[in-house]
């Protein structure tokens, strides 16, 4: 870091950074949450959904990656909308949209109809993810970022602790409070809690430090003068700043391979880990669906902790150190995962692999942030996470059509192993050049 930058960041002063934290985060958090909960619910409710509407193994993963279509195709539009309307407007027009689609899945009646309300939810959710990441540069510099980031990241896991019990719930007792079957039920309140979210991100979300009316006017100023003068290092130091460049950009497609690979580590596990669970403890019936969505709520929590704990100590470490390390623990528990055959074993190795994948990923979010800075930014992490939501469709698909074919989860989790050990080697070839722009490891 020059000079220059050290000078302006050390202007800012820890408070300020504290007060910024709190007044962001939770905001775009809880946005978060609500977002992988909405993708997820259908691995929570995915056996008594399958009964009724007669869906096989296959048929449920199709179901699942669907999302992903509309999010891949519009995420890096949505980005570049987000930089014109501003963050409140966009982001709450995501969550307003996302939530009615949400809401009106609970009326599904066929494969079909289930198919049409996750591709359409993908295209009503798409550039959420990439966007809050967008958003969070608008705010944090690089030495603020890995904290920023791995707080955001939190949300992950949350949204499983929050919505493994929400979905239990709803499963033993939605019958009995909404007058409609528990699954059909978590699809309809999240729906209007998703729209609620929404509400609440356009009253208190502002577009940029210079819009935050908790911020003194000395604050506004040394913040955006510190974040001014980093991207003024980065440019000098080969960033790319416009948008054709970042999309032409061989260091931006090799980080969205990477990253492909972590996310393809985690969607089939959001998806299919209950469907796991209840077919290696050999439960049955309803009492076997709410207890094993209960149980796939544990990796997350231990993922949270581990996260938490890394986070102070990647700080020290470069950013592909940082990542790999995790990935490497993750490929390690999906390997151990595929060779138990009973349940506390098979969750020990899960909490690994979810744990790994999870801490690898606010680290990840270090690297792109080094290479690119105005329109390029928008575009190269839009293009990152659009190109790894493809992991979104062909995840879960590629999951469900091995376990199908086999009977069992164990090549399915071998292959998903195999995959992130080649995103992890990208990682290791291409961060290191990009960590090496600037002439810092930091």
């Amino acid at each position: 870091m020059s000079s220059t930058v050290a000078t302006t960041h050390d202007a800012v002063t820890p408070r300020t950074w504290r007060k910024v934290g709190i007044r962001i985060i939770p905001l775009v958090g809880l946005a978060y949450v609500a977002s992988y909960i909405d993708r997820a619910n259908v691995g929570y409710i995915a056996a008594p959904m399958s009964r009724e509407l007669h869906l096989n193994s296959s048929q449920l993963g199709l179901a699942a990656g669907l999302f992903f279509i509309g999010y891949v195709l519009v995420e890096v539009p949505s980005n570049m909308m987000l930089t014109r309307f501003g963050a409140r407007t966009w982001i709450t027009r995501i969550m307003v949209t996302w939530g009615l689609v949400t809401a009106a899945t609970a009326a599904v009646n066929s494969a079909a109809t289930l198919y049409l309300a996750r591709l359409l939810l993908g295209f009503a959710e798409a550039g959420l993810a990439a966007g809050i990441l967008l958003y969070l540069t608008f705010w944090f510099p690089r030495r603020q970022r890995s904290w920023a980031l791995t707080t955001f990241i939190l949300m992950i896991p949350v949204s499983s602790i929050i919505g493994s019990p929400l979905a239990a719930a709803l499963l033993a007792w939605g019958q009995r409070l909404l007058g409609i079957a528990g699954w059909r039920s978590l699809f309809l309140v999240e729906g209007v809690l998703t729209v609620l979210v929404g509400i609440l991100i356009f009253s208190f979300l502002p577009n940029r430090p210079r819009d935050a009316r908790w911020l003194t006017d000395e604050e506004k100023t040394a913040i955006e003068n510190t974040l001014a003068a980093e991207a003024a290092e980065q440019r000098a130091h080969g960033a790319l700043t416009g948008l054709r460049e970042a999309l032409h950009s061989r260091r931006v497609w090799a980080m969205a391979v990477s990253w492909f690979a972590i996310a393809f580590g985690l969607y089939p596990m959001a998806f299919f880990l209950p469907t796991m669970i209840k077919s290696i403890t050999h439960s049955v019936g309803g009492a076997g669906d709410v207890s094993s969505v209960l149980l796939s709520a544990i990796p997350y929590a231990v993922a949270a902790l581990v996260m938490l704990g890394w986070a102070r100590f990647a700080a020290r470490r470069t950013a592909v150190t940082a990542t790999a390390v995790p990935m490497a623990l993750g490929v390690t528990g999906l390997l151990l995962a595929t060779s138990t055959h009973s349940g506390v074993p098979f969750i020990l190795a899960v909490c690994m692999s979810v744990a790994g994948i999870i801490t690898a990923m606010p680290q990840f979010w270090r690297i792109p942030a080094i290479g690119l800075t105005g329109a390029a930014a928008a575009s190269g992490i839009g293009l990152i996470n659009s190109v790894s939501n493809l992991s979104g469709f062909i995840g879960p698909y590629f999951t469900g059509f091995i376990a199908n074919a086999t009977g069992s989860f164990t090549y399915a989790l071998l292959a998903i192993a195999i995959i992130m050990a080649a995103g992890l080697a990208v990682l290791l070839t291409v961060g290191r050049r990009m960590e090496r722009l600037d002439g810092s490891l930091s």
